[in-house]
């Protein structure tokens, strides 16, 4: 007999092994793994909105600097063609309506009707005391306190050669020879140098035992004039060698304060605070023209016509007067002109055009006046300087006007326009002119439509002035 029937024992089950672990950490990892997706999804286009606006911002500022710059120079280089005489484009110089700098401030503080352009050449540290054009006005010459003589490019603007002076103290007055070959210049070290104007090598050094108060080389280049301080003479020497061939002691009366050449090389013209003007013939040795009290006060310049036929000088009293140097006389209405109520202050430097028809002027009133000599009248006064005007000179095809100024700097005026300005013709308005041929030289002169004797007058002043030196 069978008895019951033992059942199998159970197998025990097993601990999870380390498979099944791995199973159900997959598991829970995907599912963790599956919740934290969009979170990083999220946090991940967060950080990438920030860094976009980040870099939008950055965008944007670098954007903004570029576009002000741009506005920024663009401004700068529009001022400086308004500026700049020589641009040829006119369409450029017309102010644009954005533009916020006032339009006074383009061209100095003058009358708005007399806007003359001009070019400002800075490169002295100190009063320039000295100009003059060369080179078919292609380059300027200039002497400066600051120990330096400098050739500048007129059309640039621009310093291309600096003369390597032995000067040791301010150099006053510096002169070239008409045919640009040599360059002299004079300081307060009591010495006079010259230069090879092509090489700029220093030719030799004239040594004075007084203090020099002007010199001047003739336009032929033979002679050298210099006025000496202490015995109120002057010394012309000879160009090449140096050698002394007069020495005139006690000439003026008191300190002499200028002195030039007439165009032949053969009379030398003083002037001093003495008011006297006297002229030195260097072939005979001898003065040969002497002018007493010719103004009311000191004489600070002088300078000839083309000619050599008239001189004028310019005075501390305010005025300048054109004098005929063949006889001296003073007439209000023949051999002397007086041009009056230019300068509000001491008139310091004059100069002629090559063609004798304008006068220019400079003075301690920091203003350029340009004269009209033919009927000797301003024709117009130019301010832009800050502090005196010492020296002027106008080009030879008289489109330029240069000028030197204690605030160490010169400008250079466009005056090839000058009839046509505003107030040039305003100013000729006001004196009543009427417009007349001369039968002579066939040039137009004005005569004063008040004048019960203008009808009679047939010649300009100039050639009416010619009439009494014969």
């Amino acid at each position: 007999m069978k008895g019951p029937q033992k059942e199998p024992p159970k197998r025990a089950s097993r601990p999870p092994g380390p498979a099944s672990c791995r199973k159900e950490d997959a598991s829970c990892s995907k599912a963790k793994s599956k919740d934290k997706a969009p979170e990083a999804q999220k946090n991940r286009s967060l950080d990438s909105t920030d860094q976009t606006r980040r870099l939008s911002l950055l965008a944007a500022l670098k954007a903004y600097g570029r576009l002000k710059l741009s506005i920024v120079e663009k401004r700068q280089a529009r001022l400086q063609q308004l500026y700049d005489p020589l641009t040829l484009d006119k369409d450029m110089l017309k102010p644009e309506k954005e533009n916020l700098v006032p339009e006074k401030t383009f061209w100095g503080d003058q009358e708005p009707l007399s806007k003359i352009p001009f070019k400002l050449l800075k490169g002295h540290q100190h009063t320039v005391n000295s100009c003059h054009f060369c080179v078919e006005d292609t380059k300027i010459l200039s002497g400066s306190y600051d120990c330096s003589l400098l050739l500048w490019d007129a059309m640039e603007g621009t310093v291309i050669r600096d003369f390597q002076a032995q000067h040791r103290a301010p150099i006053f007055e510096c002169s070239i020879t008409a045919d640009n070959r040599r360059v002299i210049a004079g300081s307060y070290d009591k010495k006079v140098n010259a230069w090879d104007f092509e090489t700029g090598q220093l030719l030799w050094e004239m040594s004075h035992d007084t203090l020099i108060l002007s010199c001047k080389i003739s336009p032929d280049g033979k002679y050298v004039v210099s006025c000496l301080d202490v015995d109120r003479g002057i010394c012309v020497s000879d160009a090449e060698s140096t050698a002394t061939l007069s020495h005139i002691k006690d000439y003026h009366e008191k300190s002499i304060t200028a002195c030039c050449f007439d165009p032949d090389s053969q009379r030398v013209a003083s002037v001093s605070l003495d008011r006297n003007i006297k002229i030195w013939d260097v072939s005979s040795q001898a003065a040969v023209l002497t002018i007493t009290k010719a103004h009311t006060n000191a004489i600070s310049n002088c300078c000839f016509t083309s000619s050599g036929h008239f001189l004028c000088t310019s005075s501390w009293d305010k005025t300048l007067k054109i004098w005929n140097v063949h006889t001296g006389e003073f007439r209000h209405c023949g051999a002397c002109v007086t041009l009056m109520k230019g300068h509000e202050g001491c008139v310091s430097s004059c100069h002629f055009s090559r063609d004798t028809s304008v006068l220019a002027s400079g003075g301690y009133d920091r203003a350029v006046v340009i004269w009209d000599v033919a009927e000797g009248y301003k024709k117009l006064s130019l301010k832009g300087h800050d502090d005196w005007v010492t020296d002027i000179a106008i080009s030879a095809n008289k489109k330029w006007l240069l000028s030197a100024s204690k605030d160490k700097t010169m400008k250079l005026w466009n005056i090839e326009e000058l009839d046509q300005i505003p107030q040039v013709i305003e100013n000729k308005k006001a004196l009543g002119l009427k417009i007349g041929k001369c039968k002579v030289c066939d040039r137009p002169f004005s005569n004063y439509e008040s004048d019960i004797f203008s009808d009679a007058v047939t010649k300009c002043a100039l050639c009416r002035m010619n009439e009494t030196s014969h």
